[in-house]
């Protein structure tokens, strides 16, 4: 959880992962579901948040998300890779917000990831 809970109530689309804050956060979980059906938020012209449940397990917040992704156990990485690749491609993150408030910019540049000898380290090969 990297926000607080009073915030997800102004989301437009909540993606949890691996976790199952329905059972595990039953008062913190009214917030996802103030979202949920809120008709203000939700992408385009509202209708409620959209929420998406990426999980190997099915649960009580997968029967409340819209979208249930089942990852297979150990596929986290390639299922973060993935979501990370698609921003990037699509340049589809705040700009602003990672050069000034992140250390992503020292990471990620335009034209392609860093190598060890960017970041002033000793190639490992």
């Amino acid at each position: 959880m990297t926000n607080h809970w009073r915030d997800i109530k102004h989301a437009d689309l909540i993606l949890i992962n691996g976790a199952n804050p329905a059972e595990a956060h039953p008062v913190g979980f009214q917030w996802f579901v103030k979202a949920k059906l809120d008709p203000t938020k939700g992408p385009g012209a509202g209708g409620g948040a959209k929420m998406v449940h990426a999980d190997p397990r099915f649960t009580r917040t997968s029967a409340l998300a819209d979208t249930y992704l089942r990852i297979r156990t150990g596929t986290d990485v390639a299922y973060f890779g993935g979501l990370i690749n698609y921003v990037l491609q699509n340049d589809l993150y705040h700009a602003d917000y990672v050069k000034n408030y992140t250390n992503a910019s020292f990471i990620v540049r335009r034209d392609a990831l860093l190598r060890h000898l960017d970041l002033g380290l000793r190639d490992r090969g």
